[in-house]
């Protein structure tokens, strides 16, 4: 058996050395490298669909660093939803303690696919006091949360203060059972995807 397996491998060491002219060795090492310069070069080009979404965002970003904030006086949370950056030629918006910033200078963050999109358009001051999120947690309500959970609100509303133009202000309605049902609506969207 074990000279089977030996006459095996011979010949496909001399099948090889035959057709390539190659020590398997040499060619495993040929190979390993056409891959790595095939992946090196392939991350050189981008797709031409790539490029023009890249250009087109990068339109908007310096767009949004021209543009003037436009106050927004006093906004419900229904109001404030149409600015979650769905549409590209709004400011991007979010609220913390009735405050309502324009986040647009930092779209790649709360724009489409930025790691806190989720707080664009919405009430995140829980969402930030707990560092969670959890879409449950995007609410203006701060009951039951702790001194320590209450300081790193203050800090988050101080970073946005220096950061972003303040635009408005948040107007809660006295029915937020519309609310608690886009809430879930959002849970929904979440749990799909």
């Amino acid at each position: 058996m074990e000279n089977n397996g030996i006459g095996i491998y011979g010949t496909i060491v001399e099948a090889i050395k035959n057709y390539t002219g190659l020590s398997p060795l040499s060619l495993t090492i040929i190979t390993v490298l056409t891959i790595i310069t095939y992946k090196i070069v392939c991350t050189m080009f981008v797709a031409v669909n790539d490029y023009k979404e890249v250009e087109e965002m990068k339109e908007i970003y310096e767009q949004d660093m021209k543009r003037e904030p436009v106050q927004l006086g006093e906004v419900t949370e229904e109001e404030l939803r149409k600015y979650d950056g769905s549409d590209l030629k709004k400011p991007l918006l979010m609220a913390i303690k009735g405050q309502i910033f324009d986040v647009s200078r930092g779209r790649m963050f709360y724009g489409r696919d930025g790691p806190y999109s989720m707080f664009a358009g919405r009430d995140a001051t829980r969402a930030l006091a707990l560092m969670s999120f959890d879409v449950q947690d995007l609410t203006g309500n701060i009951d039951g949360l702790s001194e320590s959970e209450l300081d790193v609100l203050q800090d988050w509303e101080l970073k946005f203060l220096e950061k972003y133009p303040k635009v408005g202000v948040l107007v809660y309605k006295e029915n937020s059972a519309e609310a608690e049902t886009e809430t879930d609506e959002l849970l929904e969207t979440k749990k799909a995807v």
